[in-house]
This record gives structure tokens, sequence and C-alpha cells, in this order.
């Protein structure tokens, strides 16, 4: 399987919504909500973003307390945390007014049934820096707890279940096995999630090394994945791939 990053139609979407937030004049707020279901890319986009920008990228967790995130934005910054919450917020403050970052924090779910959601806001309000909220699909519901915070969010982009199209982009850029049109219409039929997206081509892979094909077809699909074929019979029989 190719290691290649695939910019499926989110990603343009998410790249363009990047570059109008850091183009916003200073009087409008730069918070950006960024949120959807699971398995469609929503992590690895904002993480290959943040590699190819100057940004601050932390990942919350379970139980992460405000003194906690701040250490993380702070050894983000190249910087040593201090003990106290309130040291590194103006350590933080001070960096960015200095040399201003675009500040993205991923699982943000986990930060907003303790309110240490809020600091993000003082932090974004105090830097004018632009911040991008990660979440899953319901935290935009959720923030409505914080209308204060919610009414700063300039723009909510929801990573889309993939279509048709960008299965068969993810298939045809990922695989390392030339796969037919017809085979690319039957394979965007079983899955819409990228982690079994990228199984069903790892398990295909393995097949074709096994069977000796040089190109997938549907035909030659629709056998080597049945779940009723007989793994033995794979092994042996190659010219039902004729």
């Amino acid at each position: 399987m190719k290691k290649t990053f695939i910019k499926t139609k989110n990603v343009k979407r998410f790249v363009a919504l990047m570059d109008e937030l850091q183009k916003l004049p200073s009087n409008i707020p730069k918070l950006a909500l960024v949120y959807g279901d699971h398995g469609l890319g929503k992590s690895q986009t904002i993480q290959w973003w943040a590699d190819k920008n100057d940004s601050v990228y932390v990942r919350a967790t379970q139980g992460m307390t405000s003194r906690w995130l701040l250490s993380e934005i702070v050894e983000e910054l190249g910087e040593e945390p201090y003990w106290h919450t309130q040291d590194n917020f103006e350590l933080i403050e001070k960096s960015l007014r200095l040399n201003p970052k675009v500040i993205i924090v991923d699982e943000i779910d986990y930060l907003v049934n303790n309110n240490v959601i809020e600091i993000l806001r003082d932090l974004h309000d105090r830097t004018g820096c632009p911040m991008i909220l990660v979440g899953m699909v319901n935290i935009d519901k959720k923030l409505s707890r914080y209308p204060h915070l919610k009414d700063r969010i300039y723009q909510a982009f929801k990573f889309e279940p993939y279509d048709k199209q960008d299965i068969k982009q993810i298939l045809s850029e990922l695989s390392e096995i030339p796969i037919t049109n017809d085979g690319l219409e039957y394979l965007a039929t079983r899955h819409n999630q990228f982690r079994q997206i990228v199984k069903l081509i790892n398990k295909i892979e393995k097949l074709v090394k096994t069977n000796e094909l040089t190109e997938l077809n549907e035909k030659n699909l629709r056998s080597i994945l049945s779940e009723r074929q007989n793994i033995t019979t794979l092994q042996t029989s190659k010219q039902i791939f004729a």
C-alpha cells in the first residue's frame, strides 16, 4: 500500500477554510469549529495541515485540566512550562503576540464537560490568533452550553461522509495494484470510512500476492473477496481469474 495523503473533497474544503480564516480582519473572531463522525479523516487532515504550516497542534485527552492543556501548548511553542496555570497562560500570550501562529486543539469533546474549553476562548481573545477546535459529530450541540464561545465561531465546518468519487480516489491512490474502472465501482459500494477502506486495500493486496495478479477488475475482486470462497481453492485455482 502506498503511503500518501489523499486530498479528498473534505481536505480541499478544509484548506480553503484555513486560508480564509487567516485573512480575516483583526476585528473579526478567528475561531473555527471542525467536526464530524469518526473515520472521515479529520485528525489526519488536521495533522497534515499542521505539519505543513506554522501552527501549534495539541490533542486533548480524558481528564485534561486547564494547567495540563496550557502546558501542552507551551511545550509546542518550544518553551518550558511553569507550575502555575496563570504563568503558562501569560507565557503563551507573550509568545503568540510576538510570533502569531494558528492554534489547533483536537478532540475538544474531552474539554467540554469540565469547562476547560473556556480557557481557549480567553486565549483566542487575548492573542487574536486563529484557533481551530476539532471534535466529534455532536460537538456543535455540546458547545451550546458556552454561548460566549459559540458566538465567536466564524464558521463551523463539518466533515461529510465520503461520496463514491472520494472512495474511488482513495482506492486508486493508495493501492499499489492497478484497479480498473469497473473494479473501483464495485469496491466503492463496500465501505465508506477511511480506516475500513485501508483495511480493505490491505486485504486485497495480500490476496493479490497469493494469486499473482497484476490488475484488479470487478470479476477477480468479486472472487477474492467472496466470503464463501475457500482460501485453499484461491491459492490453487488461478484459472478463475482468467
